[in-house]
């Protein structure tokens, strides 16, 4: 299978050249030529199967036998089994036919976790083969940064720089990112937005001396890999609960859109999906897509649910190739408005393919609190204030008790929230016990202005000095 891009003006690759670079060469993002199929009995079969078996059914034929199939078996069960709950991703029910799916139990508490960890042992195996060194660069509104410096501290062919925006993530999000004392680890505090900080990213990838230097590698959900495999719980929850024999419908807490991109996309694999809710915040420029057909910037605005703190929704990109009919060329037209005027509007017909498949709904600062406590009051369940997002959502889309099955990806720990979690409900959550003096120990980390020159310069100076001494 080869991958073609968004913007039509890079060749085909194999998957394991899209799993490297991340971004496409013409700015573009990956998609395979077509997606394949997974049966009505397949999918009916995954109920009761380990987490680590479905991963391998659903990702193998994406590889196309880039990569051993025994040695993909033995990578993905390795990643799995370090997760908290046997289940790996259970389904918790918080009324009549509403479900959290959680999501957070990896190491750093957040859904990043179950694409990241099998990400960083694909990359480190596929450069390890072809003795290889690579750059990781990545930018983060908070728990993507935590999970890649989780998955790759320590390993030996890439060095990680992740940029995340100073003061606009939680201080535990900051302190998983800046406590690790790896040396291939390089945490940015970014005066700016994540926005920025993607930004910066996606021109050190479009600066082709630059990453041909470094060999640049990109794990933010850019990266087609990580959107493959959160493919995975979609179908794992769906088959618990009474798929493919009926439908079920997600709820999904997104700012940059890659986490509900993975469920559109299972849907066109095969699994039966009735809708997919967009639920954000504050900043909502997702819910003012679907509603008006005008896709327009505004001020980033900082939240209690700072990972949704959003308004360049980058994977948005995927969607519309998709609804314009693969039509590369207006995505090109698109995104070239975004860039230059802040925005850009969606013709009538692409915006009714996308309403076809999707609802959203925006939830506010005081509508999430409310939520946080009434979760708790009628539940005895705490959410974090994302997840809390998709609730809130949930309930407004299907307040029928009789519909179908409604999951809300429940996508972080509600002890990674602590202050958000006390000011609706009086109770502080814990840290689980791996994470028992997380508040005590030293940071490391550099702030650096909105500068694309000195930022590259940073990273520059001490890829090198690493890719020195790798070779010494």
């Amino acid at each position: 299978m080869k991958y073609i891009s968004t913007r039509g003006e890079a060749p085909p690759v194999p998957f394991l050249e899209t799993l490297l670079a991340g971004l496409a060469p013409d700015g573009g993002l990956y998609l395979p030529q077509a997606y394949p199929q997974i049966s009505q009995e397949t999918i009916a079969g995954f109920a009761g199967k380990p987490y680590a078996d479905v991963a391998e059914a659903i990702i193998a034929p994406f590889l196309t036998e880039e990569i051993e199939t025994q040695a993909l078996r033995e990578m993905i069960a390795a990643v799995y089994k370090n997760f908290r709950h046997p289940a790996v991703v259970p389904l918790t029910q918080l009324d009549s036919n509403l479900f959290v799916l959680e999501l957070f139990h990896g190491p750093t508490l957040a859904f990043k976790d179950l694409a990241m960890q099998l990400l960083a042992k694909l990359i480190d195996h596929v450069l390890a083969a072809r003795c290889e060194r690579a750059t990781i660069i990545g930018a983060t509104s908070g728990d993507t940064g935590a999970a890649a410096i989780e998955a790759f501290a320590g390993l030996p062919h890439v060095d990680v720089f992740i940029l995340y925006p100073h003061g606009r993530v939680s201080d535990v999000q900051r302190r998983q990112m800046t406590t690790v004392e790896a040396q291939n680890i390089h945490t940015i505090a970014l005066e700016g937005t994540f926005d920025d900080a993607q930004a910066c990213v996606k021109t050190m990838f479009n600066h082709k001396a630059l990453r041909d230097e470094l060999n640049l590698c990109g794990v933010n959900s850019i990266n087609f890999a990580r959107i493959l495999f959160q493919t995975v719980y979609y179908f794992t929850s769906a088959a618990v609960l009474g798929g493919p024999h009926r439908k079920i419908s997600f709820a999904v807490p997104t700012g940059n859109f890659g986490d509900i991109f993975a469920g559109w996309m299972a849907k066109h694999m095969g699994l039966p999906i009735d809708r997919l809710v967009i639920a954000t915040n504050s900043n909502d420029i997702l819910t003012r897509t679907l509603a008006s057909g005008q896709h327009r910037m505004q001020t980033v605005q900082p939240t209690q649910s700072p990972s949704m703190d959003i308004q360049v929704s980058s994977n948005f990109e995927r969607l519309l190739f998709e609804s314009y009919g693969r039509d590369a060329s207006t995505v090109r037209r698109l995104m070239a408005g975004l860039r230059q005027s802040q925005g850009f509007s969606i013709e009538p017909g692409p915006l009714k393919t996308i309403r076809a498949e999707f609802d959203a709904f925006s939830v506010t600062e005081a509508e999430t609190k409310q939520e946080i406590a009434q979760s708790w009051q009628e539940a005895r369940y705490l959410t974090d204030p994302h997840t809390a997002v998709g609730i809130s959502a949930a309930r407004r889309t299907r307040p029928n008790a009789s519909a179908s099955p409604l999951v809300v990806l429940g996508t972080a720990h509600p002890g990674k929230f602590p202050d958000a979690i006390a000011r609706a409900t009086g109770i502080r959550p814990d840290l689980p016990g791996h994470l028992a003096g997380l508040s005590k120990r030293k940071e490391r980390f550099t702030i650096l202005p909105n500068n694309q020159n000195e930022i590259e310069r940073f990273i520059r100076a001490r890829a090198t000095r690493a890719a020195k001494r790798a070779a010494s």
